[in-house]
């Protein structure tokens, strides 16, 4: 377990609290080219766990209200499929590590 000032990343990852917007603000543009995607790196590369391919639908779930905002699913896609923006404003993750 990785610790950083004495707290442990899932020590921190649990202070955090999120206001939930009603709107998502990432989204995957074409389930068919999730299909197609052989390696499927938004699963790992999520911090937050929040892509999981659903092997019956053939379709890619995924997770706004828990998004971190790190960009880290628009960047891993090798096919440009997931729409990613900031939450409308004072919505979204709020870090609360004091």
């Amino acid at each position: 377990m990785s610790k950083l000032f004495g707290l442990s990343i899932e020590d921190k990852l649990a202070m955090t609290h999120f206001e939930v917007d009603d709107k998502p603000h990432i989204w995957i543009k074409d389930q068919e080219i999730c299909r197609k995607c052989s390696e499927k790196p938004c699963q790992v590369a999520c911090p937050a766990k929040l892509y999981q391919w659903n092997e019956e639908t053939k379709e890619m779930l995924y997770n706004y209200e828990g998004c971190l905002e790190c960009g880290t699913c628009l960047l891993i896609c090798p096919h440009d499929n997931v729409h990613w923006s900031y939450p409308s404003g004072g919505m979204g993750v709020v870090y609360r590590f004091g």
